[in-house]
Order: structure tokens, then sequence, then C-alpha cells
């Protein structure tokens, strides 16, 4: 069968993946950047009071869902927030593939980074329409493709992450605003998954950190990732907004989150939006953490974020790495092709704000023993 020798080859290549057992030492590996995810025990009895006991199903899609009440209070905590309207989803995933998907109609052009999110690849690619792609956070690049290109089309649309989920570098949104506000017909898509919670006064992201929200035209968040939640919205003008609601097939053709994730999702962002000190804390963490690490490697971090990359080299390589720290008691698991390019594979660090310097310093002491 041919489905059992691509399983044979992914084994033979280092690169055949399996769910982990669960793991109980320093924790490097999830995105529960703020630790609103392992303290969910403090908020149960607060979730009842509020809430009581919303249903555990929506039972359709959200344009044939009776029970709203969940749903429409977030979104106006959302677009309070955000100035924008805002528009729940299933998963970042979903926010993705829909939106991007959605928006590729004929006489548009998307161009995007080249490391962006399989998620926004995947909703380029199932928009068949018209693309081009820049060098990662290579503004002359694009400036280029738009000096040639942007005249031909009706709409063109720059799609990017703000916090690179693999290595952790952030995309430079003034420029990319600067650049969009040239071209009458541009628009410009930023997901902001690995961001919200960590960045900004409130934790809305990077966008709200460079006081540039009013300047992206939609915005992607994930609500599964620092909110300790699940679930995403995606925020923009709106007439995007209905288009989006009438046009993005992955939210018009799925069931709708349960009301009761829904309200768990609004008691978290709550709690996220008050934890400055938190962000405080974890932005000083990261930044100590990647100085050790260049000691460490001789190498410059490109990362500016609390997620941190480990290069190994081979799949082979980062599979020892992490076998090697787990023994250690710190949980790590390899980043490998197709997620990484092949040459690129490291160990992804993510830190979060429950972590402290002694805990790092334990990371430090048994990665020098790995590389």
């Amino acid at each position: 069968m041919v489905y059992e020798e691509i399983l044979k080859t992914l084994e033979e290549e280092n690169r055949l993946r399996s769910i982990p057992d669960t793991l109980g030492g320093i924790d490097l590996i999830s995105n529960d950047y703020m630790g609103l995810g392992c303290r969910h025990s403090e908020f149960i009895e607060e979730f009842k009071e509020r809430y009581g006991n919303p249903p555990m199903s929506a039972s359709a899609s959200r344009l044939l869902q009776r029970h709203q009440n969940e749903h429409n209070s977030l979104e106006r905590m959302l677009d309070g927030l955000f100035g924008k309207k805002t528009l729940l989803v299933n998963s970042g995933y979903h926010a993705n593939t829909g939106a991007l998907s959605s928006l590729s109609v004929p006489g548009t052009l998307i161009v995007s980074d080249k490391l962006i999110h399989a998620s926004m690849i995947d909703g380029i690619r199932l928009g068949h329409g018209d693309t081009a792609r820049f060098a990662h956070n290579d503004m002359s690049t694009l400036k280029r493709i738009l000096d040639k290109k942007a005249s031909s089309y009706k709409q063109v649309i720059i799609a990017t992450e703000s916090v690179f989920s693999m290595d952790g570098d952030i995309a430079p949104l003034g420029e990319l605003v600067e650049i969009k506000s040239r071209y009458p017909n541009v628009l410009l898509y930023v997901d902001e998954a690995h961001a919200f919670g960590v960045f900004g006064n409130r934790g809305l992201g990077l966008a709200e950190e460079t006081g540039l929200m009013d300047d992206i035209d939609i915005i992607i968040v994930t609500l599964g990732k620092a909110a300790a939640g699940y679930g995403a919205f995606i925020a923009s003008s709106p007439i995007l907004h209905n288009y989006f609601l009438n046009c993005a097939r992955s939210f018009i053709f799925s069931t709708a989150l349960p009301p009761n994730v829904i309200a768990w999702d609004a008691l978290m962002i709550e709690k996220l939006i008050s934890m400055k000190e938190e962000r405080r804390k974890l932005r000083m963490l990261s930044e100590w953490f990647r100085e050790e690490l260049e000691t460490i490697t001789g190498r410059k971090c490109q990362s500016k974020s609390q997620i941190i990359p480990v290069h190994a080299g081979s799949a082979e390589k980062a599979i020892e790495m992490a076998t090697k720290l787990r023994e250690s008691g710190i949980d790590a698991l390899p980043i490998r092709r197709p997620t990484v390019a092949a040459g690129t594979e490291r160990l992804r660090l993510s830190l979060s704000s429950e972590l402290n310097k002694n805990d790092l310093e334990r990371v430090i002491f048994a990665l020098k023993s790995v590389e």
C-alpha cells in the first residue's frame, strides 16, 4: 500500500510523528505563554457563578444555531477591545483557511511572507488565485513585487504573521503599514496567534504594542494559546466582517463552538488583559534566556519573543537533543520537515510566565551538554 510506503520513508528520515505521552518536566512545549492553562482550576468556581451551565454543544453552524448569547457577548467584548468587527471561528486554522481562501477572488493578488504558517499557506492555496511571495521579512522584495504588480489588480493582500511561530522573530509592522499606505488597493492581513496575550499593554498583540491596530485591515487571533481557551476570531472592518460571514466556507459550514467553550474564552480573555506583570516577567525571562543561549551556541538568536529555537541541523540530531533534555526533566519536542525546511530542524522552546529563572538555568545547563 502506498501509504505504508510513505510512513516507512518518514520513519527512515526520522520524521515519523506520534502523539507524545503526558509529560511532566519543565514545560517548553505548550503555547500556554501566560500560564493560564495550567491554572484553570483557580477559575472554575468563578466560571460557574458567572455563567451557570451553558450548553455543551451548539448543534449547528453559527448561521443556523439557536443559542447565540455567549457568542454575541464575546464578539461585543472583542469589538470593543480591537475597535473592529470580530467574527468567532472554530480555530486559527479555520480562520486562516476561511479568510484567505474567500479573499482570493478574481482580480486579487495575495502577497505573502515565505515563512507564514501552514494554515495561511493552505488558505491561499484553497483560493486558487494569483499569489506571490517575498523573502522572509524582506521589505525591499515586497516593494518590488508591489511596484511591478499592484496596479494590475483590483485588490492586493499582504499576508504575514506578527510573531513567527518557528523562529520567534517579529514582522516589521511599521514598515508594512507604511508600504501599504502607498497603494490605494492594498490591505494588510496579520496573524497574531503567538503575540496575543504576550505583547501590548492589554495583551492584544504586536499591533497594539506598536500602536498600529487601526492601520491593519485584518487581524487573526487564536484563543487556544495564551488565552487558554479554544477557537479564534477574525477582526476587520464592518464590510469585511459581513463578507467573511457570507463567504468564508470554514465559518459557514462548521458547527459552531459550544456555548460553554465561548463563555470560558470570555473569562480567560478578561484575566489575560489584566496580566501586565506576567507579560513583563515573560519578556525579561525571554531576553535573559536568549542571551544565555547565544553564549552557548556562539550564534545570534533571531527571536524577539518567547518562542526561541535551538537549531540542530538534522532531524536525527533534533530527536537526540529532545531525548537528552527529557532525561534531564525538560520537555522539548523536535521540529522537523515539513514544518521547517530541511537542514533547519530544531527544538522550538516556548517560554511561559509560569517559569522562573531557576527553571531556565536548568535548561541552559542541560543544553550545554547536548549542543
